[in-house]
């Protein structure tokens, strides 16, 4: 795989282990300023929601970063792809349902990285 392409799988992993962060440990802390569109008193109540869906991010940071530390020619373009996907579903279910910018934020990085993995 490119080198290119490992350094976007690479952005958007991060950016998963930030939403790991942010939904488990920052949720009513940090979460309120970043998701300005819901009441205070929000973020209390969907605390454990939240961790559960950090969880889930940070499952999708582990497969990406799996795909980077595969040695065998074929299997690390397989997860690679497979999770990009999932990040890339995930993303355009967030900016549908949820906010906008989330598809954007979320979707957008993944279709890049997942572009370059496919035909670079």
């Amino acid at each position: 795989m490119p080198l290119f392409a490992k350094l976007l799988i690479g952005v958007v992993a991060l950016e998963h282990i930030y939403f790991l962060w942010l939904e488990m440990f920052a949720w009513t802390t940090r979460g309120p300023k970043i998701f300005n569109l819901f009441s205070g008193d929000f973020f209390e109540k969907t605390k454990s929601m939240a961790a559960n869906q950090g969880l889930y991010n940070g499952f999708l940071a582990a497969g990406l970063i799996w795909s980077l530390l595969i040695d065998d020619a074929a299997w690390p373009l397989h997860v690679a792809c497979f999770f990009l996907g999932c990040v890339l579903v995930a993303g355009i279910f967030g900016g549908l349902t949820t906010q906008p910018s989330i598809f954007f934020i979320q979707a957008l990085p993944a279709i890049l990285a997942l572009l370059a993995v496919i035909f670079l």
